[in-house]
């Protein structure tokens, strides 16, 4: 007989990461994934995380002040009570009120084809019009540019790096 895994109760997801987490749906049932604003992105696992999806590397403090300076960080964590994983992660940066720009959207390899890269942009996006952000941008590697495409966001004319997303 297996046992069902016990869901964490949200006591103890709010504890790890904050009362605006969000649970993302996935096809494996015994895998907890988190979208969380509040729990703190270690920079090592966010190198990992890099690594992972083939960026170059960056000195570590470039990005903390990167990250120090932005409107909003997200990590997707894979769920564990004792240790919780970070597999994805997104950074804005903005005034806050009218623009943002995303930017290090990541997902990594081994979550990637199961809607996890969607469900953190629509977490994303409705966090910026939460804090009332009209239009967003985002610059993205010309491999992934239809990534975005495909969830509505108009490409720059010639298609390449950059585009626009216009709250309705």
């Amino acid at each position: 007989m297996t046992e069902t895994p016990l869901l964490p109760t949200s006591e103890v997801l709010s504890h790890l990461y904050g009362g605006a987490h969000r649970l993302c749906p996935t096809p494996n049932s015994q895998l907890q994934l988190v979208l969380s604003q509040d729990r703190e992105i270690d920079l090592i696992e966010l190198e990992a995380l890099c690594d992972a999806v083939g960026w170059s590397r960056r000195p570590l403090r470039r990005v903390r002040k990167a990250m120090q300076h932005s409107l909003m960080l997200v990590g997707l964590w894979r769920h564990d009570p004792r240790l919780p994983r970070l597999v994805g992660f997104a950074r804005c940066t903005g005034d806050g009120v009218v623009e943002a720009t995303v930017w290090d959207v990541a997902v990594h390899p081994l979550y990637q084809g199961a809607g996890l890269g969607k469900q953190l942009m629509a977490y994303v996006l409705e966090e910026l019009d939460r804090m009332g952000v009209d239009r967003v941008s985002l610059f993205a590697d010309p491999g992934v540019v239809g990534f975005y495409e495909a969830q509505g966001w108009e490409l720059e004319p010639l298609s390449r790096r950059c585009a626009f997303w216009y709250s309705p």
